[in-house]
């Protein structure tokens, strides 16, 4: 059983940056895949970004590349999710996933065996 617990969820300023952080406890945490999705009212869940066990690679949703970071501490048991630029529609709970490392990292929600309970990000215009 592996336990998340996403923070770092706040209102902030369009054009603004945020950095979400999820740490995990339970198991070991290199043993884990690590992805961040979101779910905007009214929306389906999707995926945002993904992470290897080793933090070597990572995979982003189109409408965050160049603007959000997927990063990890194996050491701290924490996955990290560094958001610059935010725009009004970024809005949405944020989630934290872990997923068996043979995935790699993974677009697809249903590879993830762990949630989180979600940290909510608000943009303002």
């Amino acid at each position: 059983q592996v336990h998340l617990v996403e923070s770092g969820g706040r209102l902030v300023q369009a054009g603004g940056s945020l950095r979400l952080s999820c740490a995990a406890s339970g198991r070991t945490f290199s043993d884990y895949a690590m992805g961040w999705f979101r779910q905007a009212p009214g929306k389906e869940r999707e995926f945002v970004a993904a992470i290897s066990w080793s933090g070597s690679v990572t995979y982003y949703a189109d409408s965050v590349r160049g603007r959000f970071t997927i990063s990890r501490d194996n050491a701290k048991a924490t996955v990290y999710l560094h958001m610059n630029s935010l725009k009004p529609e970024d809005t949405a709970l944020y989630y934290c996933a872990a997923a068996g490392r043979e995935y790699g990292g993974s677009r697809n929600q249903n590879d993830y065996r762990y949630w989180g309970q979600g940290t909510q990000v608000t943009v303002s215009s």
